[in-house]
């Protein structure tokens, strides 16, 4: 019986079946996709499609891939499930956050375990009780990683909100009193970053039984420090792939 290959693109990701890594760099900002993929050896650009702009290379050897997924967690959604349709299997967000409990200040990187799901899209998959975890092999490599490698962080739970401005500027809002309750609950609760995708990647990937983790530059975008994240990551998923190969 012949095998059909598949080979068709899917609805919003500029990649077909086969152009995917089993790694991915999941930032947020399309723009920040290039400066990631400097770091990977004969890296290519692949195309881009609205906020979904993606890049493919290796490291150590390791296939990698780079692909954006835009602000906010619809647009997150969207690119889970179609990485993990056409073969991702571990999916690493590289992005920046607010601080909420002061804990993790700015310039610091945070690593985070898991996320509040402040958001509205993960509630189209699962009810508000089910938690939004990070893969607890992906956070320890990412742990292990800063530590070899001599680069600080903190870590902890982060919250994924809908509303950017909700968050910066939550006295203009008609619901400022709703806001500012729920801001000193997660203040009081030891929720240490604020940001705008995790809650989804986590609670997708634990639906698509693929692994993700998240590891986030308080209040900067600055290059050194998106460099020292993708250090961090780069190094994590050599780690992984090197546990991979012993189970094999």
């Amino acid at each position: 019986m012949q095998t059909v290959q598949k080979v068709e693109q899917v609805k919003h990701l500029p990649l077909k079946f086969g152009e995917i890594a089993r790694y991915v760099i999941v930032p947020g900002d399309p723009n920040r996709v290039p400066l990631i993929a400097d770091s990977l050896d004969n890296s290519i650009h692949q195309g881009q499609n609205r906020e979904f702009n993606a890049y493919k290379g290796t490291y150590k050897g390791i296939d990698v891939s780079v692909v954006s997924t835009g602000i906010g967690c619809p647009s997150t959604a969207i690119a889970v499930e179609e990485l993990s349709y056409i073969g991702a299997e571990v999916l690493i967000r590289i992005g920046t956050s607010g601080s909420v409990d002061k804990s993790a200040t700015k310039g610091e990187i945070f690593i985070a375990t898991a996320a509040v799901r402040d958001d509205g899209t993960s509630k189209q998959y699962m009810p508000i009780e089910f938690p939004a975890i990070a893969s607890h092999d992906v956070v320890d490599n990412l742990i292990k990683a800063s530590k070899d490698l001599d680069i600080d962080t903190k870590v902890g739970i982060c919250q994924s909100k809908d509303s950017f401005f909700g968050e910066t500027e939550p006295e203009r809002m008609p619901v400022a009193p709703y806001l500012d309750y729920k801001w000193s609950s997660w203040k009081k609760g030891g929720v240490g970053a604020s940001e705008m995708e995790a809650a989804t990647l986590f609670t997708l990937s634990h639906i698509k039984k693929i692994r993700a983790g998240a590891i986030l530059a308080i209040e900067t975008s600055d290059k050194e420090t998106v460099q020292d994240m993708t250090k961090i990551v780069l190094e994590s998923i050599t780690y992984m792939e090197g546990s991979r190969d012993v189970e094999k």
